[in-house]
């Protein structure tokens, strides 16, 4: 054993260095061992993601790629250089492919005379880079990318697919391009075969199906080597092989459409997987020595994850990836052998290599070229390679695959991106976000995962044709006019994103989203929010007036006496335990205020005054006045949207609902009721709670703005002089963000939708008395819907009608302009509703946004200026399952910190903020409390709420002004120990007197 060799009983003197040596060899092997990754370790890579992050770690990763990082984009020859019949260029197969007649293409019912088919898409002209070297590299100069990965059409320098007569002219385009490169400082990525064989070669071989094609694809490497090698560090010899194989020569979804099974595929997959081993010994022989470069090549990928997690399911989705990308990356990166889960499944079908052909293929690459993105998954993956489970984007998981899966290689993603509708022009926000997410990604894989990823491609440069999807898709950077003559390329707005990432490399910090320290004003109101409280009248035991025996021989129960009955006392609100619990409930939660709707139609079940449930009346009056007795301040919302009739009693329903003018009266009347009974108790009004403009007729929305006036103006005239308190309308008002921040187009949309969300019930309580011109110009020219008008009477009675503004918050949607998903298009507004994908997501797919909250503010600020306002509600839904709570505490956390930076740094006049919701009795999955057999447990968020209520903020900083009264303790701590002390030193000075006194009488009673 190698202990032994050490020989521990020597002298250590003798030997010291020698010793030394020994041991540190021992403690490299042994931790060379460890780190050493093996096939199969990526399946730990699902157990390690299989815990959702935490909401800190799930969104943004704020950091800096490491210096020297390769920020690329790409094009593929046969997709953008067109020309394809221009200065001698051979056919290849992708050009015979496109131009050939669809032999399934369905035709007319017999009978029928057949419509002309259209013409088919084709590369034929495409981008037409081959005639625009300065324009492509001009884009590349704009967008400051240090990598650029090209392709070479062999058919262009090799017309035959053979060495021996090379076309000058498709050589000097290349040298231009390349000499391009050069002047800019950008160092060219070249790949030898992107899909585009020569025609003549599949003519006379069969294609990749011959084993001569090795050695026919060894010899163009070399041509190309000896011309642009001296200029080229990175060569990628073969583009995504699985597609090559599979689709070409197996499904014949790509060209050469051969349909010749999944023997032929695999057989094919052999032949490229040689070519491109024989490839590099010849450049690692031949050409290393001078030109210094590295050769590998691209293999494309998905991602899969368990449907359950489980140990079978894991072996699926490593078996998936096992057949899609170990197929080619374990012989060239592990042992020059195919998976065992594709031997093991496939003998019969999968060739074998030889030994002499392990040793050619095993260790032929220099980095690992990875490609991720639409050309395979989700489009090109067939479903049986998906082995019942399901397809996901992630990258992050993909490259903590690949790292453990193949020891820990340097990867160079040299394709990825996403795509949009063929008819999406530049601002491509869609195409943007995937890019955003996966650049995030490959961030966090670097930085928090340790993986080696040293440069990132996005794809592509510019618009171009799709393989098998034609121009009904587009993928590039710059738009591409295809009908046009000059073919200009415009940057989207994916272009203006990744230039900002290129140029700061990375994502760093922005001041805007650093935390603020600070506090409120001492006066701030904290609230909760339970917008449905039930009225439970049932009464307290004590109330009960009966006399009972308690048979404690036999039966041990209570017995009732007949007959005997004690004194009736007058009933108070301590009667009704449910409103002892609410109470307790809020009071835990250390707010000042508590804000819950009452029930229209169990007050007034037929919606006018013949029919009053004073039961309803006096448990809501009740709760009011136990609120102020716990020093707590009710907040009443008068209406709010719920239950089967919106809230609305049913008759009022039936007739219209607030279609009905007279609904808004009726509402008044209702108004003027709950000001009588419930005035006394309640200073704090609201008169409708978020009213659902998303489903709101436009006369609806008309007569619920009367009905917030009029009850406003009652109680303005009649019940404010006498009870002095304060009432409004709260409006719904989630932020809404352009998708494209550069887009005019875009900032318009917002603009409209902001119109429509906010400001249609805003505009004429708070505004200009009218609906918003915007509003109003857009309906004008639709023309199929008319707004109304208000009489001059009814501008009066609206405008103005506030005490102060308040608004519920929930979240952020970014809109465009443009159709991509028509699921989420609102053909009315004609504007497209999406997320920012890199955004943390509750549960239930609420996009947790905070900046959102400081943005509306701001908006509604210089929308109607000054007002005192109020977050009456704001909160996220959670997974039951967390126990920790971790979603609410991170939402309510950054949320309440956003609206401390829109009182301090934009100047709004918040008053208060009002967290939602007290339970999830009520309200499901929002509660601070947890509700279950009739218990209520107080969550973990509940305390965070707490220390922030307590601290007034996020702990303000010194000299910020004095302290709240009833704060000392909090300024001097040392001051409240003091006093502290003094108190029990009095009480142990009492005990003490009280000790010798009782001393004292016994001595002189027992005297006597």
């Amino acid at each position: 054993m190698p202990a032994r060799a050490l020989h521990p009983r020597a002298p250590l003197r003798r030997r010291p260095l020698a010793l030394s040596l020994q041991l540190l060899l021992l403690l490299l092997l042994a931790l060379s061992r460890r780190l050493r990754a093996e096939p199969g370790d990526g399946a730990r890579t699902w157990a390690r993601f299989a815990r959702a992050p935490s909401p800190a770690a799930a969104g943004l990763l704020h950091a800096a790629f490491p210096d020297g990082f390769a920020w690329a984009t790409g094009s593929a020859a046969y997709q953008t250089e067109g020309a394809w019949r221009q200065h001698g260029k051979g056919a290849s197969i992708w050009d015979t492919f496109t131009h050939r007649d669809d032999p399934q293409r369905a035709g007319p019912p017999s009978g029928v005379p057949a419509p002309p088919p259209p013409p088919p898409a084709t590369g034929d002209v495409a981008s037409d880079s081959y005639n625009n070297v300065f324009r492509d590299t001009e884009a590349l100069r704009e967008l400051g990318v240090t990598h650029y990965r090209f392709s070479i059409s062999w058919a262009r320098v090799l017309p035959n697919g053979h060495a021996g007569a090379p076309n000058r002219e498709g050589l000097r385009y290349y040298r231009r391009l390349l000499g391009r490169l050069r002047e800019l400082g950008v160092q060219p990525v070249v790949t030898l075969y992107h899909w585009d064989l020569p025609q003549r070669l599949q003519d006379a071989h069969g294609g990749w199906a011959s084993r001569a094609l090795a050695d026919l694809f060894r010899d163009y490497a070399e041509l190309c080597f000896r011309h642009f090698g001296g200029q080229v560090k990175h060569w990628i010899t073969i583009d995504n092989p699985y597609a090559v194989a599979w689709h070409g020569y197996a499904t014949g979804r790509l060209a050469p459409g051969v349909r010749g099974g999944a023997r032929l595929g695999y057989l094919v997959a052999h032949n490229l997987l040689l070519a491109h081993a024989k490839v590099w010994h010849l450049y690692n022989t031949s050409f290393r020595p001078t030109q210094g470069g590295q050769v590998s090549i691209a293999l494309g990928s998905h991602w899969i994850r368990p449907r359950r997690m489980s140990d079978h399911a894991v072996a699926e989705c490593q078996r998936s990836l096992d057949f899609v990308l170990g197929w080619f990356a374990r012989p060239v990166f592990i042992d020059g052998r195919y998976p065992d889960s594709m031997r093991g499944n496939l003998s019969s079908l999968l060739p074998e290599f030889s030994e002499s052909e392990r040793k050619l293929v095993r260790g032929t690459a220099d980095f690992f070229a990875l490609s991720f993105g639409p050309v395979l998954s989700f489009q090109l993956l067939d479903p049986h390679m998906k082995f019942r489970q399901a397809e996901s984007p992630s990258l992050r998981q993909l490259l903590s695959w690949v790292d453990l899966e193949f020891n820990h290689p340097p990867i160079f993603i040299v394709e990825n991106g996403w795509f949009v509708s063929g008819t999406t022009t530049r601002d491509d926000a869609k195409f943007m976000y995937y890019l955003k997410k996966f650049i995030m990604e490959t961030l966090k894989a670097i930085r928090l995962d340790g993986v080696n990823v040293f440069g990132y491609t996005a794809w592509s440069l510019m618009d171009g044709f799709e393989w098998h999807r034609g121009y009904g898709i587009r993928r590039g950077l710059f738009y591409v006019d295809f009908l046009s003559q000059d073919k200009r390329l415009l940057p989207k707005s994916s272009a203006l994103f990744y230039q900002n990432v290129i140029e700061k490399n990375g994502f760093p910090p922005l001041t805007e989203n650093q935390p603020l320290e600070g506090a409120f004003p001492c006066d701030f109101a904290w609230g909760i929010v339970d917008n449905h409280v039930p009225v439970d009248t049932t009464l307290s035991q004590f109330t009960d007036p009966n006399v009972y025996l308690w048979d404690v021989h036999r039966t041990k129960a209570l017995i009732k006496v007949d007959g005997a009955v004690t004194k009736r006392r007058t009933p108070c609100c301590g009667d009704l335990p449910a409103i002892h619990l609410q109470v307790s409930l809020v009071q835990g939660t250390q707010v000042t205020h508590f804000q819950f709707s009452l029930d229209w139609a169990q007050v007034l079940p037929l919606g006018n005054r013949t029919w009053v449930n004073h039961t309803a009346l006096h448990y809501y009056r009740c709760l009011a006045s136990e609120l102020r007795h716990a020093n707590i301040t009710p907040v009443v919302a008068l209406w709010q949207p719920a239950g089967p009739h919106q809230g609305l009693p049913a008759p009022l329903a039936q007739r219209g609902a607030w279609e009905n003018p007279h609904t808004a009266l009726a509402f008044a009347d209702y108004a003027r009721l709950c000001f009588e009974e419930l005035g006394h108790a309640v200073h704090f009004w609201i008169t409708l709670n978020q009213p659902p403009t998303r489903n709101l007729s436009y006369s609806a929305g008309h007569n619920v703005l009367r009905a917030h006036a009029l009850a406003w103006r009652v109680y303005d005239r009649d019940f404010r002089p006498s009870q002095g308190g304060r009432i409004s309308i709260a409006l719904q008002a989630d932020w809404v963000e352009p998708a494209c921040p550069s887009s005019p187009q875009d900032r318009a949309v917002a603009q409209r939708v902001l119109e429509f969300d906010i400001g249609w019930l805003a505009e004429p309580i708070f505004g200009s008395g009218d609906y918003p011109s915007t509003m109003r110009d857009w309906l004008e020219r639709r023309g199929d819907v008319l707004l109304p008008y208000f009489t001059e009477d009814e501008r009066r009675l609206v405008h103005g009608s506030f005490d102060f503004l308040a608004l519920s918050h929930y979240t952020t949607i970014l809109v465009d302009w443009q159709r991509e998903e028509p699921a989420k298009y609102n053909d009315f507004l004609q504007v497209q509703e999406m997320t920012d994908i890199t955004w943390l997501n509750s549960p239930g797919q609420v996009a947790v946004v905070p900046w959102g909250l400081r943005r509306a503010l701001h908006w509604l600020r210089l929308k109607y200026g000054d007002h005192p306002t109020f977050i009456v509600a704001n909160g996220v839904d959670d997974d039951p399952q967390d126990a920790q709570d971790a979603l609410r505490v991170h939402y309510i956390h950054h949320y309440i910190n956003e609206a401390l930076k829109a009182h301090v740094l934009d100047g709004v006049d918040l008053r208060g903020y009002f967290a939602y919701a007290l339970s999830d009795r009520s309200a499901p999955r929002f509660g601070f409390y947890r509700y279950a057999a009739n218990q209520f447990e107080a969550k973990p968020s509940l305390e965070r709420y707490r220390e922030i209520i307590r601290r007034r903020g996020f702990g303000a900083p010194r000299g910020l002004g004095t302290p709240c009264p009833g704060q000392l303790d909090d300024v001097c701590p040392e001051c409240g120990l003091s006093q502290s002390r003094k108190a029990l030193l009095a009480f142990i000075a009492f005990l003490l007197s009280a000790f010798v006194l009782s001393l004292c009488l016994l001595f002189y009673y027992s005297r006597k």
